[in-house]
Order: structure tokens, then C-alpha cells, then sequence
């Protein structure tokens, strides 16, 4: 059995980025305090946690001497200001491409534009963006949705950074049916989450069982098992190891295997070796038959 990875997997560069931010500051013998999971990863989470950095839900439970970290996923401006009066250091680990589209949203509606965002509400992301055009955003998830809109003013459409292309583009164009000015398309979906997805969807008609590691909670993730089941019909999201069923892998010749944005090297490396034993076993299991 062969066990295939993606070409593109794993940290991208804004989590990779907040992981190294969070671990400096624990270098420096900070006490770290991530307002919400640093990234969706919870084993990684705990690792952090083990050497000291603990998840704060609001930014009233932060005090004076501590540092607050700002997760990958950012916050709304308000939150933002809070966290600078309570905090002793606020390190902001907002990726970069989700600030780009805190700034074109708070552009917009400085000249009295309608924002229409694409992605999920209650996500985090989507919660700080939102805080930048408080009153001219929209969020919706999809194309199903443009119909509860009302008439916009020369809206700028944006995205949640993990979402699919094809949901994105195609609420894009329904949206133009709810304007009679111009409307302002700009793609912000990550080259990340594009790399990833196309990866995936290139390895996804080659192999007999597709392995997605990523956590539940995890856009990016979810998002890559939509993508491989389109191909193959045996694909599953998995946390760790122990989630995977051999008797999904019983005549599997060829396995691949991704992984979300926010999964750590690690425990790629851990999944990978065990199904790789896994094969092993079963080949040996031929032979003596």
C-alpha cells in the first residue's frame, strides 16, 4: 500500500507565523494568554499549552503584567482596544491576508459603501472583519443567501480566507443582481487555501482512501474534505491516529493523505507513519495467507 501526500499541506504562512510570535513571547518568559484558540488545532494547543500559553474567552480575563495574543483569525477593532488597556503587551498574530480584508472592508465603508462578505458568520474571522464596517457589512455564506439582501450601495465583495473558489465566485455574480451601481469583486481567499484545495483535488482521483487531518472546527479543513470527496468517495477528516478504522483501508492500494492550515508538522508526520505501518501490517497479512 502506498501512502501519497499532497504536494501543498499543513501550517500556511499566517499560522506558522502566530505559532513563532506566541513562542517568542514565551521565550521571553511572558505569561501568554491567546484570547481563543490560538489556531484550530487541538493538539497543538495542547503542546503550546504545555510550556505555559493558556486560551482566554474574553478580554476582560486578561490583567496587567500579562501578554495578550491576538489569534490568526483577528478581532474586531473594539475588542482590539481592550485588549491594549488590560494587557501589559498585545502581540497581534492576525495572519496577513486576514488584515487585508479588515482593511478593504473598513475602506469601503469610510465612503459610505456596502460590504458584502462571503464565509460563515459565527466564524471568528469573519466576527473581526465584520468589526470594520459595522454598520455597511454583510455576511453570508453563500449564493443562497444574496435573495435576504437589500439593495446595495456600490458594494465591495470580499471573502472569508478558507472558502471555496467556486461558492465565492458564484456569489459574487448573484450579488450583482442587488445593485444598480458598481460592484467591486476582489478575491481574498488565501493562495494557501487555493494550493491546498487544488493539491488535494489533483491526489483525491488517484488514491483508494483520502485521509483529511485537520480539527472539526478548522474552515480550512472541513473545506478539504468537501474537495476530496468530489473524488473520493472514502475520504475522512481525522484528528489523530487513533480515528482511523483499518477495515476503511482493507484493499486500499493507494492512500493519500492532506492536511488543514492549522495542522502542525508533527503530527503529519505521527498520521503518515502509522498508516504507513498500517499498509505494512496488511501486506504481511497477505503474504502469510
Amino acid at each position: 500500500m502506498q501512502v501519497l501526500l499532497a504536494d501543498e499541506y499543513g501550517f500556511c504562512f499566517g499560522v506558522e507565523r502566530a505559532v513563532e510570535m506566541v513562542e517568542e513571547a514565551v521565550g521571553h518568559g511572558d505569561t501568554v494568554r491567546s484570547l481563543g484558540p490560538l489556531i484550530h488545532n487541538e493538539q497543538e494547543m495542547q503542546r503550546l499549552g504545555e510550556h505555559g500559553v493558556t486560551t482566554i474567552s474574553e478580554p476582560v480575563q486578561i490583567k496587567r503584567g500579562e501578554t495578550a495574543v491576538i489569534r490568526a483569525h483577528g478581532v474586531t477593532p473594539d475588542v482590539q482596544r481592550e485588549l491594549e488597556e488590560k494587557a501589559s503587551k498585545v502581540v497581534d498574530a492576525t495572519c496577513p491576508f486576514v488584515t487585508r480584508v479588515q482593511k478593504l472592508a473598513a475602506r469601503a465603508a469610510e465612503k459610505d459603501r456596502h460590504v458584502v462578505i462571503v464565509g460563515s458568520p459565527d466564524h471568528p474571522e469573519m466576527i473581526g472583519v465584520k468589526g470594520y464596517a459595522p454598520d455597511h457589512a454583510f455576511v453570508i455564506r453563500d449564493e443562497t443567501e444574496v435573495a435576504g439582501l437589500p439593495r446595495l450601495r456600490n458594494p465591495l465583495v470580499v471573502s472569508q480566507t478558507t472558502i471555496k473558489a467556486k461558492t465565492f465566485f458564484d456569489t459574487a455574480e448573484a450579488i450583482k443582481t442587488k445593485t444598480d451601481g458598481e460592484v467591486q469583486v476582489v478575491n481574498t481567499i488565501c493562495s494557501a487555501t487555493r494550493d491546498r484545495q487544488d493539491a488535494a483535488r489533483a491526489l483525491a482521483g488517484m488514491v483508494d482512501v483520502f485521509y483529511i487531518i485537520g480539527g472539526r472546527h478548522s474552515s480550512n479543513s472541513v473545506k478539504l474534505l468537501a474537495v476530496c470527496e468530489e473524488q473520493c468517495r472514502k475520504s475522512y477528516l481525522i484528528e489523530t491516529k487513533d480515528e482511523i478504522d483499518v477495515a476503511d483501508l482493507a484493499g486500499a492500494e493507494r492512500v493519500g493523505v492532506t492536511a488543514g492550515a492549522s495542522t502542525p508538522q508533527w503530527l503529519i508526520r505521527k498520521i503518515v507513519e502509522h498508516i504507513d505501518h498500517l499498509g505494512k501490517l496488511s501486506d504481511e497479512s497477505l503474504t502469510l495467507a
